[in-house]
């Protein structure tokens, strides 16, 4: 990374609130002939079922389908609140830690100062009044973290 230039992405996932990943599933498969890339799983730490649909041949592109099994925790509280739909946008970064310190240094409102467990690797959101209403996630990878460790 050079100077205060950002190291983030590409777009890693969209994510999708649902009620049931069970009666979503087909509707995404049907229209958009979109398919689970595996079972849905549950993600504890969250209080949420989730399962990704790949977009086409790209890894990096993917729909997030989330279900609140946990109607207090923060995914469960947004279906309640504002019903189905867009959650979040996920981006994808190299070193998560620096990014949050530069973005901290902007001042932007983040949710998360230090990076915590995700579903494919470290996470910290960006709250959505630093950038127009849009829940962000950021992500570094596991791959990414094992790469670093290999090729010091």
């Amino acid at each position: 990374m050079s100077g205060d230039a950002p190291a983030i992405g590409p777009i890693h996932h969209v994510a999708i609130v649902v009620r049931s990943i069970d009666d979503s599933l087909p509707r995404y498969r049907s229209l958009l002939g979109l398919g689970a890339e595996s079972d849905p799983i549950i993600f504890e730490p969250q209080g949420v079922r989730l399962c990704f649909l790949a977009t086409g041949p790209d890894p990096a592109a993917r729909i997030e389908l989330i279900e609140p099994i946990d109607l207090d925790g923060g995914v469960g509280r947004f279906l309640q609140a504002r019903g189905e739909g867009l959650h979040h946008v996920c981006l994808v970064t190299d070193d998560l830690p620096t990014e949050l310190d530069r973005l901290a240094a902007q001042e932007a409102e983040l949710i998360d100062r230090q990076p915590r467990p995700g579903a494919h690797g470290t996470v910290a959101f960006i709250h959505p009044r630093a950038l127009d209403g849009v829940l962000w996630e950021l992500l570094e990878t596991d791959a990414a973290r094992q790469d670093e460790q290999s090729n010091p």
